[in-house]
């Protein structure tokens, strides 16, 4: 799959598309998935923007199912990755094999890893070690492996989503603060409701449940994506995300009291510049083609809380990120005066 420029006319007809998809994606995923709406949006509109997601929930909520049936919608082929702590680079992304030809000459010859697909579910990816999370990273950025000094590029649309166990810490090896920011959201998954959850019991326990049908391609996501980038916004509501994201920064002339007070760490440039795209991206799924603020606040948590990081006081006082993007949402203003 290739990316080419849009005409207007191509614009206005993938804008259409998504428009008239929207229910219709949504009616898919209900056939396997009950609830998590926002979970499922944040994921849409990571995939839209072109970026990639963390997702953070306890195991047993349906997270490679969800990432399983997004990739199913747009038909996109999908591998899963358990990271264990003996996983090796090459075991993502490939490696050179020495291979007998009809003609009895031997030649190395590159056996593709699991990287190689369009969505990648990276299970537990602290469970490994930094030389492994490292060869993922490698390839969510540069959108390419290298393999004994020669590059490979992968093919897109290219997706990671990777997933961390809060639960269970022992023999784990944290993501650091600089490969963090590689992601586009930290996505919580949390248990469902009451009637939600008994609906999947029932559900799952009874008819096998239904075919999701592929409503789009990965040529189409490209496009999305493509179209996505030219939803415009106005100045100020990029003014508003810069100013979200500086406030966050402790010891800055913008830093709100609370962060002054428990935060070590702010978020850095890649932080605004997912809340402009990924509000571009929110206001397109909504029909809507221009951001506004209220796109921006929305995606303030998932955007901030893997890229803020708290001092031991704020630790030991019980104060978590999500009270930092909260307090930072309700005292930076949207319009300066």
């Amino acid at each position: 799959m290739s990316l080419e420029i849009l005409s207007d006319e191509q614009e206005q007809a993938a804008v259409e598309r998504l428009r008239a998809g929207r229910d219709a994606i949504e009616a898919e995923l209900a056939k396997t998935i009950v609830g998590q709406q926002e979970v499922v949006q944040q994921l849409m509109i990571s995939l839209l923007a072109g970026g990639h997601c963390l997702i953070t929930g306890a195991p047993g909520l349906a997270k490679t199912l969800l990432v399983r049936s997004v990739a199913q919608v747009f038909d996109l082929d999908f591998q899963r990755i358990q990271f264990t702590p003996d996983l090796m680079p090459s075991d993502i992304t490939g490696t050179e094999i020495l291979e007998q030809r009809e003609d009895g000459r031997r030649e190395m010859q590159f056996v593709r890893g699991p990287i190689f697909a369009h969505v990648i579910l990276a299970d537990e990816i602290n469970r490994t070690p930094p030389k492994t999370q490292a060869a993922l990273l490698e390839a969510m950025q540069e959108h390419q492996v290298t393999v004994a000094g020669k590059r490979y590029v992968l093919e897109e649309p290219f997706f990671v989503l990777a997933t961390q166990n809060p639960i269970e810490m022992e023999g784990t090896y944290p993501l650091p603060e600089a490969q963090l920011d590689r992601f586009m959201f930290n996505v919580l998954i949390d248990y469902l409701p009451h009637e939600e959850e008994l609906e999947v019991v029932l559900r799952t326990t009874s008819a096998r449940p239904e075919r999701i049908n592929r409503l789009f391609s990965g040529d189409d996501v490209l496009q999305f994506q493509e179209v996505v980038r030219r939803v415009p916004i106005a100045r100020e509501v990029a003014d508003y995300a810069v100013r979200l994201v500086e406030a966050s920064r402790p010891g800055r002339p913008q830093a709100t009291p609370m962060v002054n007070q428990w935060v070590s760490w702010g978020a850095g440039l890649r932080a605004a510049q997912t809340l402009v795209l990924g509000a571009k991206a929110r206001a397109l799924l909504a029909g809507r083609m221009h951001a506004t603020f209220d796109d921006i606040q929305a995606l303030a948590a998932p955007t901030l809380r893997h890229r803020i990081l708290l001092n031991y006081k704020a630790e030991a006082e019980n104060v978590t990120v999500e009270d930092c993007v909260a307090d930072l949402i309700q005292r930076i203003p949207t319009a300066l005066a």
